[in-house]
């Protein structure tokens, strides 16, 4: 099956820093659903498991977004039937989405949305996830109810951003405040649903005191924990809580947490696939969640650009957009 991997951690500027390949059919067990991949998109996750991760020659195959029809099936599958189209997030301790077939546990599997083109659908899995994992599962914040409040997302024009600020807008009784950097960006968080939204690389607490806004009750900081995290603390009102999803943040100051009687939430997507844990098929119910609001008209695909088909060139172009920090909602790529 054709696929693209890398060998060696170098610069996307590097001809072989990813390479189309051939590789082995894999053949599904226990839980497992054979995929045949339609579409794939492209997170700021895989550009840094390029480059920190040293394969030392060896083929790895990244990617973890894809959208695609069943071909195969494990023994312990439940849910799922061959010739069902489906999208999910895989995990990092497998083989990734990009290429042709790629094997899955059916418990972190969705039904695809049925208005949904396989590229629109394979913009959604991995974002959907964290921002819901986060937003319900870690701040336990309402859904469907009028309880008020504020939730600044932090970085909110990105992938996990842009579904934040749709679950949040769709979903709950929430002011929203995003914060964005570029014009376009910025046009983007209010299209998402955002009622305010502030610029990240100036003094937040100044802007949020413009708009006459209270200290928020949630903070999500999407990007760079380290650099806003203290000031976001400080901001952040008493017994209120922060969520980070980067795991790679370092060592945090949390003292002003303490002060306020404040929770620090992290959330990983991978977690529950990864570990296996007792609660792994609540990714399967929140892909089946997300499926039928996308399907109602609730939420939307965040698909911004379409890259063409799935290989090395058009991956390289994608992985070098992430970098350059120049992409708003998600990169998809199609076809093989």
């Amino acid at each position: 099956m054709k696929a693209i991997a890398f060998t060696h951690a170098r610069p996307i500027t590097e001809f072989d820093a990813l390479e189309d390949c051939d590789l082995p059919m894999p053949e599904p067990r226990h839980h497992d659903l054979l995929v045949e991949v339609k579409a794939v998109s492209v997170n700021p996750v895989d550009i840094k498991l390029r480059k920190g991760s040293e394969p030392l020659g060896e083929r790895r195959v990244l990617g973890f977004d894809a959208a695609g029809v069943v071909r195969g099936i494990g023994p312990e599958v439940q849910n799922f039937s061959v010739g069902d189209e489906v999208f999910y997030a895989g995990v990092f301790n497998r083989p990734g989405t990009n290429a042709e077939y790629h094997l899955v546990d059916d418990r972190i599997v969705g039904h695809k949305p049925k208005t949904l083109g396989f590229a629109e659908a394979a913009a959604l899995p991995l974002t959907a996830l964290t921002a819901w994992e986060m937003l319900f599962d870690r701040f336990k914040i309402p859904r469907d109810q009028a309880a008020g409040g504020h939730l600044l997302i932090v970085g909110a024009a990105g992938g996990v951003g842009s579904m934040a600020v749709q679950l949040a807008a769709q979903l709950t009784d929430l002011t929203i405040i995003a914060t964005a950097s570029r014009p376009e960006s910025t046009d983007w968080c209010r299209a998402m649903g955002a009622h305010h939204v502030l610029n990240h690389h100036h003094e937040l607490a100044g802007q949020l005191a413009t708009f006459n806004l209270p200290a928020p009750e949630y903070v999500f900081c999407v990007v760079y924990e380290r650099q806003h995290f203290k000031k976001l603390s400080q901001l952040l009102a008493p017994e209120g809580a922060i969520g980070i999803i980067e795991g790679n943040s370092g060592p945090l100051d949390i003292s002003a947490l303490f002060q306020k009687s404040a929770a620090l939430h992290t959330e990983s997507v991978f977690s529950r696939g990864v570990l296996k844990s007792a609660n792994i098929s609540a990714q399967h119910r929140t892909l089946e969640a997300i499926a039928h609001l996308v399907d109602n008209g609730t939420l939307k695909s965040t698909m911004t650009t379409h890259y063409g088909t799935i290989n090395a060139a058009n991956l390289k172009r994608a992985h070098a957009a992430i970098e350059a920090g120049s992409v708003h909602g998600k990169i998809v790529l199609e076809g093989f």
